[in-house]
């Protein structure tokens, strides 16, 4: 038999839905359920279900274009629609119409744009209700965003009161964390306060998720980490500052940054969904319902917002000129292309479009 491969967006999430499964098979993880994140891989030749990060498929792929011992490939949370997620679902699409017409394809999250995935895709829907218990939303007034760790506080410490169980914090990033958490060790002295973010050491990640040992109540301070593939248990409260990050590229300086903006609706309803995984809950939203009208459906594919080298450079190596003739559920803007290419032309990875042994060790 053929293996699963499952993509996930997050290092943290691949790892403890591979733990998860291995648990319910009463397994050791790295058995029948293995994981392949950065610098950490945990497979065996038992494995028949292998949870990956996006970036390490489209590096399997570039090492066997076939996918010759894989079976089906799922898109996990693929709401999230990163530039790794589009390239490894275009890639995939490209070797099952050329070199491999049996090999499955699954695209799953909890909030999809399902006509325009169907439509392109061409593909049946699946549709699970799952077991979602009741979230009770709450708007305040909107949050400004350069006093979120003082608002927060204030509005954990009032929830707190009001409602059993631990809390979620939703912000944008690390430094909102770390303010706010000194606050609520002034002004929380009984609970035990965890922070919660991608560069996080990996046994602070953990000490995050678990309950905590001697019974304490719990705040939970994260960046969008914790949006999904995380339970975390005992959250019944969940709190969204409403603000995330984003990469954006900018053109005229060919540089990147991290921007603070508002997420969109799917992700507020990912966020909210956290507090009813396991019982009944609450989510405050730390906008008003008018805000919230105004917010976007779904996220920005990250594909139309992002600098595209990497993205050239990986199509080069593949062996792909025309990257627009892939089948792209965004399809990658022209501009932005142009200018990669320039670069990478330049930087002299790539020679008339080709790729150079100079690009190759990039």
């Amino acid at each position: 038999g053929k293996k699963i491969i499952m993509l996930e967006p997050r290092r943290l999430a691949a790892r403890s839905i591979a733990e998860r499964m291995s648990d319910l098979l009463e397994s050791e993880t790295g058995k029948e359920i293995g994981y392949r994140i950065r610098f950490e891989t945990r497979v065996s030749n038992q494995t028949k279900i292998e949870v990956v990060t996006e970036g390490i498929l489209t590096r399997m792929l570039q090492s066997d274009n076939a996918l010759e011992d894989v079976g089906m490939v799922v898109f996990d949370e693929f709401h999230e629609r990163s530039l790794n997620a589009d390239l490894a679902l275009a890639l995939c699409r490209e070797a099952q119409q050329v070199l491999r017409p049996d090999l499955r394809i699954m695209v799953m999250s909890a909030t999809l744009n399902v006509p325009e995935l169907s439509s392109l895709l061409k593909c049946k829907v699946i549709q699970s209700e799952g077991r979602q218990f009741p979230v009770d939303i709450h708007y305040t007034s909107d949050a400004d965003e350069f006093l979120l760790p003082e608002l927060a506080a204030r509005t954990i410490i009032q929830a707190t009161q009001k409602h059993e169980g631990d809390v979620l914090v939703f912000f944008p990033g690390e430094a909102d964390i770390r303010k706010c958490e000194e606050l609520l060790l002034k002004d929380l002295p009984d609970f035990s306060i965890h922070a919660l973010y991608g560069q996080l050491p990996k046994n602070q990640q953990i000490a995050a998720i678990l309950p905590n040992r001697n019974g304490k109540r719990k705040v939970v301070l994260a960046t969008s980490i914790a949006e999904t593939s995380l339970t975390i248990e005992g959250i019944r409260i969940v709190i969204d500052t409403g603000f995330g990050k984003i990469s954006r590229f900018d053109t005229r300086s060919g540089l990147t940054k991290l921007e603070t903006v508002r997420i969109s609706k799917d992700s507020a309803d990912q966020r909210a969904g956290r507090a009813g995984r396991l019982s009944s809950g609450v989510c405050y939203r730390m906008w008003t319902k008018a805000t919230h009208e105004r917010l976007a459906e779904h996220r920005i594919p990250e594909i139309m917002e992002a600098d595209l080298a990497s993205l050239v450079l990986d199509m080069a190596q593949w062996g792909v000129h025309d990257i627009a003739q892939l089948t792209w559920l965004s399809p990658p803007p022209k501009a932005a292309l142009a200018q990669a290419s320039d670069i990478l032309e330049n930087i002299n990875a790539l020679e008339n479009g080709k790729i150079t042994a100079h690009g190759k060790d990039i």
